[in-house]
């Protein structure tokens, strides 16, 4: 391991990727120098993002390998960054030294108070929920996040990092690319498990191991803990949920469209975020608050000033009676629960989902099918665009189309839309008022563009 020191040299390829942008700002906030390019940039995507970086005296460059040179310390890479890539093949031809998002991200959590969040389903609104509370309790937390809390948006801030003055540090912990046992935590969470990326026999021998890295408390689903291998007893082991086995349980919940309330033995809670599993997420975030010491009334009170995060049933706008709701759902189990939640307000969706990644689209594609088959109903629609490509060099086995034949034949309203600008006037032409538009999809933070320009046609 390299010694950090000040006023290093940082480009991060592939800046604007949730967890690269988080990363990249703290590193900026400890007095280092750092740049970095995107594709998305070059493409003139998402450019909220990019504005922000450059506020905050980030560097940003051409994806050609012109922001790097002999002055560059470090090059910053994530397990999607491709071995063309001409940033790094410029990297490799001056020697510069190569290190990964997870080994940085490691360099600043392993040696701190660390909190990891983890799990398939809910980690990143864990996270930010344990991040508001810490911070509300006047921990100070640092924060490196995998969604944009609106609580800590600001004019410069994306609000997926902060950086704080004490020892604690919150981070998301992916389970995606393995890299979620590189890091050794005081306090972990484990979401829950499904398949997603990886089968659940993987997850579960992968979770177990980044349990036994964790050196105080670990925090577990109720549904998950018999997936969860822990060999070593000194470890304090705290479970969530509903069930009478749970240490912190939720009794007399009440779910509405807009938030839920719940007890957690004397203490009422109340969440200004829709959906049961969102409870389940608070739970955890409970947890990880009372180990911290944290009263009941302190964490109550921030859980009710919550905000949440964007692209997490994040309710866009409404025109002609007709809601339109952006959501990042993308496995199954996100899906579902994402269909759940806005039933609880509209007898009739327009659903509107974008798969990610032609891996991942290829290795889900059965559980996909089951989800919608499964929870829409003869009067929904589901239109789907093609699969989103971030660019680089994944096999095109699969298509969207493979899966809206599949739906049709199984008697769903589902209609393939190439041409994903198309879909504004597919939602204008069908929808009607009282119908609410869920748009869900991940990593393609342009979903939400889409989102208002559907909000605009209606």
């Amino acid at each position: 391991m390299v010694e950090v020191k000040k006023n290093l040299r940082y480009h991060f390829v592939g800046i604007g990727g949730i967890g690269m942008s988080a990363l990249a700002q703290i590193t900026k906030s400890q007095g280092h120098f750092v740049g970095g390019s995107d594709r998305r940039n070059d493409n003139r995507q998402t450019p909220e993002v990019f504005h922000k970086l450059e506020s905050q005296g980030i560097s940003l460059f051409p994806q050609d390998g012109t922001g790097v040179d002999k002055e560059t310390d470090f090059i910053v890479i994530s397990s999607a960054v491709e071995e063309d890539n001409p940033d790094l093949k410029i990297a490799m031809q001056q020697n510069i030294q190569i290190i990964r998002r997870s080994d940085l991200l490691g360099r600043l959590f392993n040696n701190k108070h660390g909190i990891a969040i983890g799990g398939s389903n809910g980690k990143t609104t864990v996270c930010a929920m344990t991040s508001w509370i810490l911070d509300k309790a006047g921990r100070d937390p640092t924060v490196v996040g995998g969604g944009y809390v609106i609580n800590f948006i600001t004019d410069k801030s994306l609000g997926n990092s902060k950086c704080g003055r004490s020892e604690n540090v919150v981070i998301e912990a992916d389970e995606s690319d393995g890299s979620l046992i590189k890091y050794t935590p005081k306090v972990s969470v484990i979401t829950n498990i499904s398949r997603d990326h990886k089968t659940v026999e993987e997850l579960g021998a992968l979770f177990s191991t980044f349990a036994e890295n964790t050196s105080g408390t670990v925090i577990i689903n109720e549904s998950c803990f018999h997936s969860i291998k822990i060999n070593d007893s000194s470890k304090t082991i705290i479970k969530f949920g509903e069930g009478s086995e749970s240490d912190v349980r939720a009794t007399e919940i009440s779910c509405n469209p807009f938030g839920s309330r719940f007890r957690v033995k004397d203490t009422d809670f109340e969440i200004n975020i829709p959906g049961l599993y969102n409870v389940y997420n608070a739970l955890a975030a409970i947890a990880v608050a009372q180990t911290e010491g944290v009263s009941d009334l302190e964490i109550k009170n921030a859980l009710k000033t919550f905000k949440g995060t964007r692209r997490r049933m994040e309710v866009v706008g409404e025109n002609n009676g007709i809601k339109v709701i952006d959501d990042y759902a993308h496995n199954p189990k996100k899906i579902q629960a994402a269909i759940d939640t806005v039933r609880l307000i509209s007898e009739r969706l327009i659903v509107i989902f974008q798969p990610h990644g032609f891996a991942p689209t290829e290795f889900m594609r059965d559980e996909l099918i089951s989800a919608f088959t499964g929870k829409l109903l003869p009067t929904d629609i589901l239109l789907m665009p093609e699969i989103y490509y971030a660019g680089g060099t994944a096999e095109k086995r699969i298509s969207s189309n493979d899966i809206i034949k599949e739906l049709k034949s199984r008697d769903i309203n589902a209609v393939f839309v190439p041409e994903r600008e198309d879909i504004v006037s597919e939602v204008k032409q069908r929808a009607t008022p009282h119908d609410s538009v869920l748009v869900m999809g991940a990593r393609d933070d342009s979903l939400t563009d889409l989102c208002y320009a559907i909000l605009d046609g209606l």
